[in-house]
């Protein structure tokens, strides 16, 4: 190929060091797997080293890779987190989504935009600047913020919850707080601690030490797998009936089968971290605090998949979760725990971390590969399927955090045992991200069965006595739930009967002080937002869903309310019909629900 650099554009010293430096250790790959899986890592190396990716940064980074500058400005361009215009080393995000919004968010903002200037514009000479951005998985401390402060002494790190001091603090002193995060799961606090399963480490184990996570249980499930050998994991996973926790609850012993029938080789097994959606915040806590229980979970469905190599996609606003997880993959493959040689059985498999950028998308399986290829996050048609041409190419495994960690108990106690916890065809343990109105919000355990209002009631149930007046189930893919409908026992069968779903386990509660007409103008807005473009039902519908929302809001309906109510279910059906992934597909749920369940934008106007 005859590639074109950008004319002219030539890298500072500082910005080609960086960027050779984040490419070296990860060379090797470029072999088996081609350069340009290295193009989201240098991006990254380019950014925080100066603040923005310059076009000679760019450069640099194709000649590299071998990769046109037309296409790496492509894929930079994609990601909210990158920048390809000149700003301030010092950038703080301040979260304005639902659960931020209603908790002083927007307070922020305006204190932020007085001290700093417009968002994204600070005064000429300025060192830092602001910027609005989607829910960093917080939710339970909010409102949330996020600091990258570029240079070679940077870092970025999120603080919560957070006040206008402590951001423009952040930003002056440039570096984190000195005060130790403590993670809000209400119940390893108190005397239901000893019913957790895959909160058990949680506040008891250092994360960051293997020795401690092998004390208390770790590695003994992967010892035990190596015993029943693939075929014996398999039987267990299928016989535990565990299905996939983010959303979609596939059966996860079929897709495991399918990847290791698969004749064609290598397979891959990813591990998808890339959680995003509004509310949700599960995933965060076992990256943060239980980091080898993830490493282990993957050695074993690597195990039974036949899969030698693994990735890791973790959200790109978790740094801290990205840092430990780095840093446990490391002292395990130094400990034996990864490698060519695991555990002394001649079991072969390591794993690679990358870190997304920025994009809800890049959470449906097939748009997180093309990340991790370096192409633009958008998703891919399906057939085929994963199991059959997925990453590279090849057959490819891929589940989330949440349901990776619950086969460490499947294999340990048998797949029977497992089905037994639950209810119907709803097996095992949930989590669930309970947020929003209530007196303990946090992350919560209970078994599949039990009712949305015992959740609340966990959480100490509606906070100053108010009145409840509805939830977000699922998170902002997902429906509102009124509040003569709380005892829907939360399982698939029993949230389906009610015409809502589980979702990614969001819990998200409004008392009857939140506008819950402006949660919904910022839920159409998220989805307008993170769209990819590459469908026009998608692309399209969820602008128009927006303006239609705009008009019903400011009481200027185009003909009557009768007349839109119809144009949004007809948006809303077209998106679900045609849209190539899942984002187009529950663009709209969450919005229907609201407006024929809860009454709202019934033509006054917002207030």
């Amino acid at each position: 190929m005859d590639l074109r650099w950008i004319p002219g554009a030539t890298p500072t010293s500082a910005e080609s060091a960086a960027i050779d430096q984040a490419l070296t250790p990860l060379a090797a790959d470029s072999v088996e797997l081609g350069p340009r899986q290295l193009l989201l890592p240098a991006l990254h190396a380019a950014q925080s080293r100066i603040g923005w990716i310059s076009p000679g940064a760019l450069n640099h980074i194709c000649q590299r890779l071998d990769v046109p500058p037309a296409e790496a400005f492509g894929v930079a361009s994609f990601y909210a987190m990158f920048s390809l215009e000149r700003r301030p080393q010092a950038v703080v995000h301040v979260c304005d989504d639902i659960a931020c919004r209603t908790s002083g968010a927007l307070h922020i903002c305006s204190e932020l935009e007085k001290k700093l200037g417009p968002e994204g514009k600070p005064p000429a000479g300025a060192g830092a600047t602001w910027l609005r951005s989607p829910c960093l998985g917080k939710c339970e401390r909010a409102p949330a913020v996020l600091f990258q402060i570029a240079g070679a002494a940077g870092g970025e790190w999120s603080q919560s919850p957070a006040t206008v001091t402590q951001a423009l603090e952040g930003l002056e002193h440039r570096t984190p707080p000195t005060q130790a995060s403590t993670w809000l799961v209400p119940q390893a606090q108190g005397p239901e601690r000893h019913r957790l399963r895959l909160l058990r480490r949680i506040g008891k184990v250092d994360p960051e030490n293997l020795d401690d996570y092998r004390a208390h249980g770790g590695y003994a499930a992967l010892r035990r797998a190596l015993e029943l050998g693939p075929d014996g994991v398999l039987r267990e996973v299928v016989d535990s009936k565990l299905v996939g926790r983010g959303g979609a609850a596939f059966p996860t012993g079929r897709k495991w089968e399918a990847v290791a029938r698969a004749a064609v080789r290598p397979h891959y097994f990813v591990c998808n971290a890339d959680e995003s959606e509004p509310g949700t915040f599960k995933d965060r806590v076992l990256m943060e605090e239980d980091p080898f229980a993830i490493i282990e979970a993957m050695t074993i469905a690597s195990y039974a998949t036949g899969s030698e190599r693994g990735f890791i996609y973790v959200r790109g606003e978790y740094p801290l979760a990205f840092a430990r997880l780095r840093r446990a993959i490391e002292q395990a493959r130094t400990r034996g725990f990864l490698g060519s040689n695991v555990l002394g059985h001649g079991l072969r498999f390591d794993l690679d971390l990358r870190r997304g950028a920025g994009a809800y998308i890049c959470g449906e399986e097939t748009v997180l590969f093309n990340s991790i290829e370096g192409l633009r996050g958008e998703p891919r048609n399906k057939p085929p399927f994963p199991t059959q041409v997925g990453l590279f190419g090849k057959p490819t495994g891929v589940n989330n955090v949440e349901t990776l960690v619950n086969v460490l108990d499947i294999v340990l106690e048998g797949g029977p045992a497992f089905a037994a916890i639950g209810s119907g065809q709803s097996t095992g343990p949930k989590l669930f991200c309970v947020s929003g109105s209530v007196t303990r919000p946090g992350l919560y355990e209970t078994p599949f069965g039990v009712t949305l209002r015992h959740i609340l009631e966990l959480a100490g149930g509606i906070h100053g006595g108010r009145k409840l007046q509805a939830v977000l189930l699922g998170g902002a893919a997902g429906v509102f739930v009124t509040p003569d409908e709380i005892d829907v026992p939360l399982t698939f069968e029993g949230t389906r009967a009610i015409g809502a779903t589980l979702g990614s386990g969001v819990v998200m509660a409004f008392d009857d002080s939140i506008d819950l007409h402006d949660i919904v103008l910022r839920i159409a807005a998220f989805f307008r937002n993170e769209s990819c473009g590459q469908c026009v039902p998608c692309r399209v519908g969820t602008v128009r869903q927006e303006e239609l929302l705009l008009r019903l809001a400011a009481g200027k309906p185009l003909g009557s309310r009768e007349t839109e109510s119809v144009l949004l279910g007809d948006i809303s059906q077209v998106m679900r019909d045609a849209s190539i992934c899942g984002l187009g597909h529950t663009a709209s749920s969450a919005i229907e629900s609201a407006i024929k369940k809860l009454n709202l934008f019934q033509g006054a106007k917002k207030r």
